[in-house]
């Protein structure tokens, strides 16, 4: 609910569908919970192809479900909430901005706690991108002190961002 809520705020401040913005939150989360067979079931069912990482990643495995779970099971066929549900924890080249909505209310939500939210809370309500920056900087830093794969998705969303942002300030 508290995702939901932040999308919402932020559809309203980037002229995205509110109510679209508030589904798609509400769901992006939707199979976390799922056993191993449960995701695995609904990839196959999906037909879905998985990168290696993808397959060995654990933490992964809900937002590669929850899409396919939303279109089976709930009927839901518009390409912005599947998407945004899809790349809302690793981000990826190219996201819409209603997809760089629910990666961002996923992260400041008010049930969120982490070092960096203060930071990427302050930037998501101004700079969009900066907060998705923001947040796939710390998503990067983080897997590296762990050693961690880094999937890449996550890798070419924070390289165009970058890009950009070096584009504008030369």
């Amino acid at each position: 609910m508290n995702v939901a809520k932040a999308a919402k705020e932020l559809a309203d401040i980037y002229g995205c569908d509110k109510e679209k913005a508030y589904l798609a939150a509400l769901l992006h989360d939707i199979t976390k919970e799922f056993t191993k067979e449960q995701h695995f079931e609904l990839i196959e069912k999906g037909n879905v192809k998985l990168t290696e990482i993808e397959r060995t990643t654990q933490s992964l495995w809900h937002s590669i479900t929850a899409p396919v779970y939303a279109r089976l099971n709930l009927g839901i066929e518009d390409e912005d909430i599947l998407n945004a549900i899809r790349y809302h924890t690793t981000g990826r080249e190219n996201m819409s901005t209603f997809e760089k909505i629910i990666f961002t209310a996923d992260c400041i939500s008010d049930d969120r706690s982490y070092p960096e939210l203060d930071e990427v809370r302050s930037l998501a309500f101004t700079d969009l991108d900066a907060a998705v920056l923001a947040k796939l900087k710390y998503a990067i830093e983080f897997l590296v002190k762990k050693d961690r794969p880094i999937c890449g998705d996550t890798v070419s969303a924070y390289n165009e961002l970058v890009m950009k942002k070096n584009e504008r300030t030369e």
